[in-house]
């Protein structure tokens, strides 16, 4: 039905965009051969001091916009840079996201959530993850995309393509205030996938055309996201840093392109088109992420704001939300189904202190049935063993919903109630 090479033969490369999310991912690009970019347009679209990387960029901006579904509003920056300054705009980078005494509060919230090991260097494994993969990124911060001096000539167009929709969207759409500190993790994730997964489709939307695909539309390809999945797991056992990780940055890595293609893939085949996942159509979790067909079809699961008040005397030191994302992450890793987390509603975890250093952590979700959440019960409560410290597994409700406490170490009185939609 059509001629596309299988996911899991395609050459592969790490491109760090920008960071966003509790865990700071990287974003792919999948690359297939080198382009044979057509048509011009004024130079002024693109400001670069590399005549190579300003001719191929002016030559495939028009089209990728337009594929984008998004406007060109100004000039797009492209420049080169030494792996050394890479070195040194990661360690800026992880200093603003992640300063010393963030990383080692979500370090330890998520030790105790059974997530990462104790003594594990959230900061030296991110960087560590990210000077191995990056080939190119872009910085909205400075508005400008950077590729590395030492790729080869033959990939640098292909690795352009995805990079220059990220110049694309930050023009129509602000990426630091969707994927902003503030917000909650998952929602943070949900933007991220949306931003990947579009930036992927265009990409491969462009490579196909341009390479006369027997398959001329995108959308004729049955299954896309599910072709693309060998790919993704391939990168994950080829790439030494990634496979050493634990599975929740593993994750953070991958799902903004396996969530995202799938997310935006059923957008674009629900509404017809190539509509630009932002605006009304932005998912706001992980489980819109997750549930695709369902978002597209209007039926929009919104989770509940779910609020933890800790008795007197105790010290909130970090708190945010799993998500069904991250929550089926922790069921795998204690030996569980992820598709346990189904029906997840909401959530919110607090890493707190007696004030003798004596560190708990609580946390609390609603579920959209109680079947569902007495199947999450059913699922975690016989693992518990699992995490470094005791702990309990409780089914309760919250604001009239079913909900499940999940205390870990020496927790005092706590309780939790619902905010708004």
């Amino acid at each position: 039905m059509e001629e596309c090479p299988p996911m899991g033969d395609l050459p592969r490369k790490w491109v760090w965009v920008r960071s966003r999310y509790t865990l700071a991912p990287l974003f792919l690009s999948i690359l297939l051969v080198s382009l044979g970019c057509r048509g011009s347009v004024d130079d002024a679209l693109v400001t670069s001091s590399d005549p190579r990387l300003a001719s191929i960029a002016v030559r495939i901006l028009p089209e990728l916009a337009s594929r984008s579904g998004m406007e060109l509003r100004a000039p797009v920056r492209v420049e080169r840079r030494s792996r050394v300054d890479l070195e040194r705009y990661l360690e800026f980078k992880i200093d603003d996201e992640f300063p010393e005494d963030r990383a080692a509060l979500l370090s330890e919230a998520y030790w105790l959530l059974g997530l990462v090991p104790q003594d594990m260097d959230l900061r030296g494994t991110l960087k560590g993850i990210y000077l191995e993969q990056i080939a190119g990124f872009y910085d909205p911060d400075s508005t400008t995309l950077f590729v590395l001096d030492d790729q080869p000539d033959e990939e640098i167009e292909a690795l352009l393509v995805h990079e220059l929709v990220h110049a694309i969207q930050d023009q129509s759409m602000d990426l630091d205030a969707i994927t902003a500190p503030g917000l909650s993790s998952d929602r943070r994730a949900a933007a991220q996938a949306a931003i990947e997964g579009h930036a992927t489709l265009v990409m491969f939307d462009f490579l196909m055309q341009d390479q006369g695909s027997v398959a001329s539309d995108l959308m004729d390809v049955p299954d896309f996201s599910e072709r693309l999945g060998p790919a993704l797991e391939a990168a994950r056992s080829q790439s030494p840093a990634l496979a050493e990780a634990p599975l929740v940055l593993q994750e953070a890595v991958l799902f903004p392109y396996r969530g995202g293609v799938g997310f935006v893939e059923a957008l674009w085949k629900d509404r017809g088109g190539r509509p630009p996942p932002f605006g009304p159509d932005l998912p706001s979790s992980t489980e819109q992420v997750l549930h695709p067909e369902n978002f597209a079809g209007g039926q929009r699961d919104m989770a509940r704001d779910v609020d933890v008040s800790v008795e007197a005397g105790w010290s909130r030191l970090y708190e945010d939300t799993l998500g069904e994302l991250e929550l089926g992450i922790l069921l795998e890793t204690v030996g569980g189904s992820r598709a346990m987390a189904l029906g997840w509603g909401g959530d919110r975890y607090v890493l707190i202190d007696d004030g003798d250093g004596h560190r708990s952590l609580a946390w609390f979700g609603v579920w959209d049935t109680p079947q569902q959440r007495d199947r999450f019960v059913r699922e975690l409560e016989p693992r518990l063993f699992a995490l470094p410290k005791p702990a309990s597994l409780t089914a309760l409700e919250i604001g009239g919903l079913p909900a499940t406490s999940l205390l870990v170490g020496d927790v005092p009185d706590v309780t939790a109630s619902l905010g708004a939609l």
